[in-house]
């Protein structure tokens, strides 16, 4: 099932706007809050952050991924970021969860060097319950490689443009000093939650050494995972949502249930529809399932699910071939196979003046049927002829009363 997405500003640290996403649950109330941390020069659109994200919740785990200082469409300069900066940044959106009525964080997620500040950020968010980390560096100043000769000309100059990644980045001197001494060893081994490692062993960008690394200064409890369908970035087909689901079923124990239904028990024949989302997005329930119907984006709504008149076709039209196959296997004809077409309009009919309130129109259901099978053309005219037998077609077709009642 989706997930919805809505946009999610705050201040940060100092005072600049960072620009986020928080991915939502599409139907009921979430069971944790998660916070997520991009790798080094990444932005929150990057591979990682939207399939880990998007993953969470859909497994009912409210997460947030946001553009460090500098980066995507957060203000502030990049120049004047840097490590210290980015564990700011997490424990400002970690009270702007808390403040804008989300919850705070009890999960954080953090990919390569973002997993570096989030064992940093762990001790400043009270309400944290896990921590997980995804190819992240033990040391720091590992990423410093990255700048290539970069690194000696900021060293000697103060500040210079370095390329990473194919993109431009002005950094300075103390950009890279936040980089080095960072006591992590004394952090892990002071680190009062659970802790995840997941790491990669043919991790060609941060070796899967550092990862050993992380593991071996933590305290219990902890966990390790390796990889073994995923790159650094997590670009291969399905290795961030392989990710997100470890991620979801280690953090399970530590996290609270997930919340009962509230509502009033459902039973067989009934459906309860509930406004979800920002803008027509449904949820149906029934005694035993849940679905969505939505309106399509050029008439403002999300596309998150079929259209009324979608299922009310749908519905014609899976009765019909129900209808078919109950019949086909009462009379043992050869009926293999049942394909239905189903196209709703409004026709103009001179002779209707009283439908649709004198518009002189009525709704038009066109129903192809194709049928497959060894069956004799007496066998094929018969099942034409009981298609317009099914209850639903029944139903669409006499007087129906609809009560209104306030609930």
């Amino acid at each position: 099932m989706k997930n919805q997405t809505r946009k999610f500003e705050f201040t940060g640290a100092a005072g600049q706007k960072l620009d986020g996403r928080l991915e939502l649950p599409l139907a009921g109330k979430p069971r944790a809050v998660a916070l997520f941390a991009h790798c080094f020069t990444c932005s929150k659109t990057s591979h990682g952050a939207v399939r880990i994200s998007t993953a969470l919740a859909a497994q009912g785990i409210a997460t947030l991924r946001f553009d460090f200082t500098g980066l995507g469409g957060s203000g502030g300069e990049f120049a004047d970021s840097g490590f210290a900066a980015n564990v700011a940044d997490l424990i400002a959106a970690a009270d702007a969860l808390r403040d804008q009525g989300v919850g705070a964080p009890q999960l954080l997620v953090g990919h390569s060097l973002g997993g570096a500040a989030v064992i940093a950020a762990a001790s400043k968010i009270p309400e944290l319950r896990a921590v997980a980390t995804v190819g992240a560096p033990f040391a720091v100043d590992h990423v410093l490689h990255q700048l290539g000769d970069g690194l000696s000309e900021v060293e000697a100059n103060g500040d210079t443009d370095v390329t990473i990644g194919g993109r431009q980045f002005r950094v300075g001197k103390d950009f890279v000093e936040q980089m080095r001494d960072q006591p992590q060893d004394e952090r892990l081994a002071n680190l009062e939650t659970p802790l995840l490692v997941l790491h990669a062993p043919d991790d060609a960008i941060v070796p899967f050494s550092e990862g050993e690394a992380i593991y071996a200064a933590a305290i219990q409890p902890k966990s390790f995972i390796a990889l073994g369908n995923a790159d650094h970035l997590l670009t291969r087909d399905g290795a961030a949502q392989g990710v997100a689901s470890q991620i979801a079923a280690w953090a399970d124990g530590y996290l609270d249930p997930a919340p009962e239904d509230e509502g009033e028990e459902l039973f067989e024949g009934l459906v309860r529809m509930e406004s979800i989302g920002e803008h027509y997005t449904q949820l149906a329930r029934s005694a035993t399932h849940e679905w969505i119907s939505d309106e399509p984006k050029r008439l403002g709504g999300d596309d998150l699910g079929p259209t009324p008149y979608d299922l009310l076709l749908s519905a014609l039209g899976s009765c019909t071939a129900i209808t078919l196959q109950m019949y086909a296997g009462r009379k043992k004809w050869p009926l293999e196979h049942v394909e239905i077409t189903l196209e709703h309009s409004r026709e103009h009919k001179a002779d209707c003046e009283d439908c649709n309130n004198g518009a002189g129109q009525m709704d038009v259901i066109d129903r192809v049927i194709k049928l497959r099978g060894n069956l004799d053309e007496e066998q094929r005219n018969k099942l034409l002829q009981i298609a317009d037998k099914c209850p639903v077609h029944k139903t669409l077709t006499n007087r129906i009363e609809i009560n209104a009642l306030a609930g």
